[in-house]
């Protein structure tokens, strides 16, 4: 059934004012460092003509990812199109930087010491900070906690994590915010050291929140980075149960005890699933539910779910989602194409009707998810669609009358421009159905749809394709002008700037 809307501007109320910094994205410490990352995915089973294998034996990592080389931080295009992205949080982070030894006087000449995964050398960082200057970013990192720093029962020592800040403070990039530990609920899985208990992990968080306050206080102390210790994936038949299943996993109060050290962010992870390479764990969502309205609504019922556990421990408080998109195990094969942008669209949309915040999309320029396409950085369907939230969503969230249901998934924040007037998103997850809007008077529309079809590699702006030009200038990023009615086809995503 067709959906008709009359948007009433009249009716919005303000619910709150929202982030400039919302979008923004990490750089793992894996792409920094060089190391193992996911497995790209083929042509073909990106294009959706060829299965991803059935992969029983998840333990077994050789058969999910692949050795990368670092990445070039000092590339002309990706430091253009992230700056083109406007100012945004960086993180460095990833269960790689639970495992990494910062060599910055090269002392082991590139190899790695006992009780560690991997090196950081200095010019690697000093890369990575001229990254973040470039861009006008702000740097979150978390810290090593592995073998190599210590023993389970004894407390944690911060020679090196003193290294990595006073080496950025330095060098004129601070670290402006840090967490302890990435997904430290994952113990048997983040390379926390043998026996490592969330006793343990109480003790040492709060010892570190203590020492940033004493030698950083002007670094947020954000936390506890945990992931799926919620019901995260929903309850689609078909997605399977959690990302838990087969692992140890323990809840943010077990991490934080009796926490002593206050934070002043409350973090977690999310992914609106597991993707293909990691199905066997469970929450695996099939592609022909990436319109569903269960699918969609994942991310603003995580984000609900957490705020009890915020109120608690940063009361009144920012939540950042520090790694996000659209499944975890480095993405799903559609996560490249257009399909994805509907889920991402709506994702930021949901969130700013929950609470104020970060979300670090993970990640700019690896994996299958990544705004960009690892080592040739060409910009992905998602690129764009961030890049015009930027662009056209001001810092004022409305809540909006309509109901949310299938075809018309509606949200509306102020005009970037500061112009009076109100900037629309509407995702219509029908996927046959005409979304129609009644609008008052004449608008500036912005419509997205997939090129030529919903797994497309590329995307379309008021029926102009999205790719960079010459000296990877931007494509034109203009709206069309239109009165009284506008139309969202099946899958499309509108803005509609009033």
């Amino acid at each position: 059934m067709a959906n008709f809307v009359k948007l009433n501007p009249s009716e919005l109320k303000a619910l709150r004012s929202v982030d400039g910094r919302l979008v923004s994205y990490n750089v793992e410490m894996t792409e920094v460092t060089g190391g193992t990352f996911w497995k790209a995915y083929t042509d073909a089973q990106v294009d959706g003509t060829e299965e991803f294998p059935v992969i029983k034996d998840w333990t077994n990592m050789g058969n999910l990812q692949q050795w990368y080389d670092p990445i070039d931080t000092t590339n002309p295009r990706l430091i253009k199109l992230a700056k083109d992205l406007g100012p945004a949080w960086v993180r460095v982070s990833g269960t790689w930087a639970n495992k990494t030894y910062y060599d910055f006087d090269n002392k082991y000449e590139g190899k790695v010491p006992e009780g560690f995964q991997n090196v950081l050398t200095k010019q690697q960082w000093l890369n990575l900070l001229d990254f973040v200057r470039a861009i006008g970013g702000k740097l979150l990192v978390s810290i090593a906690n592995c073998p190599g720093i210590h023993a389970a029962d004894e407390p944690m020592p911060f020679d090196q994590a003193e290294l990595l800040f006073r080496t950025s403070k330095e060098y004129g990039v601070p670290i402006s915010a840090a967490e302890f530990t990435n997904e430290p609920n994952l113990i048997a899985l983040s390379g926390l050291p043998q026996g490592y208990t969330a006793a343990d992990h109480a003790r040492d968080h709060d010892l570190f929140g203590a020492w940033l306050k004493e030698n950083y206080p002007e670094c947020l102390f954000v936390g506890p980075c945990t992931v799926g210790d919620i019901n995260l994936f929903g309850s689609l038949e078909g997605a399977g149960g959690g990302m838990a299943a087969g692992f140890d996993m323990v809840t943010t109060e077990q991490l934080l005890g009796d926490y002593k050290s206050p934070l002043d962010v409350f973090s977690y992870h999310y992914y609106n699933g597991v993707s293909e390479r990691g199905a066997a764990m469970g929450g695996h969502w099939p592609y022909e539910a990436v319109l569903s309205e269960q699918y969609l609504e994942v991310a603003g019922n995580c984000a609900r779910q957490y705020v009890p556990k915020r109120d608690k421990y940063v009361p009144g408080g920012q939540m950042w989602v520090t790694e996000s998109g659209d499944a975890g195990c480095g993405g799903n094969t559609w996560g490249s194409t257009y399909a994805d942008v509907p889920r991402t669209l709506n994702e930021l949309g949901d969130f700013c009707t929950v609470t104020d915040g970060v979300i670090f999309h993970n990640t700019l320029a690896s994996s299958d998810y990544g705004y960009l396409k690892h080592g040739t950085f060409d910009p992905r369907p998602n690129y764009f669609a961030v890049l015009l939230w930027n662009r056209l969503m001001g810092k004022t969230c409305y809540a909006v009358p309509e109901q949310k249901e299938e075809g018309k998934h509606i949200y509306c924040h102020s005009r970037k421009d500061g112009k009076d007037g109100f900037v629309y998103l509407v995702i219509n997850n029908s996927y046959t159905e005409t979304t129609t809007l009644e609008i008052p008077g004449e608008a500036e529309v912005y419509a997205l749809t997939g090129n030529g079809k919903l797994r497309s590699r590329t995307m379309l702006l008021n029926g102009k394709e999205l790719v960079l030009g010459e000296n990877d200038a931007l494509p034109e990023l203009a709206g069309v002008k239109v009165t009284g009615k506008v139309e969202v086809a099946p899958g499309g995503c509108t803005f509609i700037v009033l």
